[in-house]
């Protein structure tokens, strides 16, 4: 599920959809299921649906003896319905996400890791042109390098989840990707478990993700991305990013020092890197920029934090989440296990997150204002970033993006 961020919060670590059955036309249910329900009618409803997916997961390929192995003890999981309902009252801002995703022990940890698993990574690196720092990265990112898996039952959460009907479409899709994988025989529906959300293995494949990226790395005839031999997941995560036009050798991105009197409207924009360097963007330690392609200028908390210029492979690694604080995670977490330092210029901690009814009320009076920021709904996307920009170039803020409560304050006067 891909969801374009720049005003950070917590990266959910859900894999975007990426093959597999396309989704059936409609369920014979309605979509969203009444809350009134008694625990033993819902368990009834839930049968009821199943029997009618059984010929729809048919009609896709799946035999009625993968099926029937597959629900025979499935039942509703009413706490994968309330994870998904869950919304963050706060979102949080960049630099608390990234102490605990970039931690002291988090790099320690996958120093180690590189270290244990060296012939191995070598041997994914050499294969698919990924390094194995930002292998390790996706690794410790998506399961704390294998130690957090996920314990719920990929088959009976799918298919509460495409029941319930908020995402059917998408949760039906990755229910008969999951019923493909046991009908190939990777592996058992005992032994497929994963997050509340479907998410598998070390690196946190979702089943359409799976068939279309994971391999079989040890050569064992199996994709097995649950086994506690991390091989077969490390190397399949190296393949997705890989096959999304992953570059040996180019940076995710730069740490960026501006000249006096930048135009910071110019985030945003793709540009070559000698036009950068035109307009007197230089390292933040001193130097010039090392010209790896087109980069895009990004201030993550605004002109008052670090400045980023992010390359190709930073739409890579978004292709894996497509959330910029996770993207700029595991960038900055493969560097520090290179070695390379912290951020230079310091974050502004002072700021606090604006809460769910603030960001509506921040859509509000924007679009009060003349700037179309796609409804009002508390998300901070590509509209609203866009309509905070506009608004700041008018009231003569600087144009950053950057969503903060004194922004919030500018806009009540």
């Amino acid at each position: 599920m891909q969801r374009p961020l720049m005003a950070f919060g917590l990266a959910l670590l859900l894999l975007p959809a990426c093959g597999g059955a396309n989704p059936p036309d409609r369920s014979v249910m309605p979509e969203m299921r009444p809350a009134s329900m008694t625990p033993a009618q819902r368990s009834a409803s839930f049968q009821r649906w199943i029997e009618a997916f059984r010929p729809r997961a048919l009609s896709a390929g799946i035999t009625p003896a993968t099926f029937d192995q597959a629900f025979r003890q499935v039942s509703f999981l009413p706490d994968v319905i309330a994870r998904d309902q869950r919304q963050a009252e706060f979102v949080r801002p960049i630099w608390e996400y990234l102490d605990g995703a970039v931690s002291d022990a988090r790099i320690a940890n996958g120093r180690a890791m590189l270290r244990e698993h060296r012939a191995t990574l070598d041997a994914i690196e050499a294969r698919f042109g990924v390094e194995r720092e930002v292998v390790v990265a996706v690794w410790g990112l998506e399961s704390s390098f294998g130690r957090i898996r996920g314990t719920t039952p990929v088959i009976p959460a799918m298919a509460t989840l495409a029941y319930e009907g908020r995402r059917r479409a998408f949760f039906e899709t990755q229910l008969i990707g999951a019923l493909r994988i046991l009908q190939s025989g990777d592996t058992t529906p005992e032994r497929m478990v994963g997050s509340w959300a479907g998410a598998m293995g070390h690196t946190q494949f979702i089943p359409t993700s799976y068939l279309a990226y994971a391999v079989d790395f040890t050569g064992d005839g199996r994709r097995d991305i649950w086994s506690d031999d991390p091989s077969d997941a490390l190397a399949s995560a190296a393949n997705y990013l890989a096959r999304h036009g992953w570059t040996r050798g180019q940076p995710w991105g730069v740490e960026v020092a501006l000249p006096q009197g930048f135009d910071a409207s110019a985030t945003g924009q793709r540009r070559s890197v000698a036009q950068w360097r035109a307009a007197g963007l230089r390292l933040v330690g001193g130097g010039a920029i090392p010209d790896h392609g087109e980069a895009t200028l990004m201030f993550p908390a605004g002109v008052r934090g670090p400045a980023l210029l992010t390359f190709d492979n930073f739409r890579v690694i978004k292709r894996y989440n497509n959330a910029d604080a996770y993207a700029i995670a595991i960038g900055h977490l493969a560097d520090r296990l290179r070695g390379q330092g912290d951020f230079r210029t310091p974050w502004p901690r002072g700021d606090r997150p604006l809460s769910a009814d603030e960001r509506m009320e921040l859509q509000r009076l924007l679009t009060a204002r003349g700037h179309d920021t796609g409804g009002v709904d508390g998300r901070i996307g590509p509209n609203t970033l866009a309509a905070v920009q506009a608004w700041q170039a008018r009231a003569g803020l600087t144009p950053d993006g950057y969503v903060s409560f004194e922004l919030l304050q500018r806009l009540r006067r």
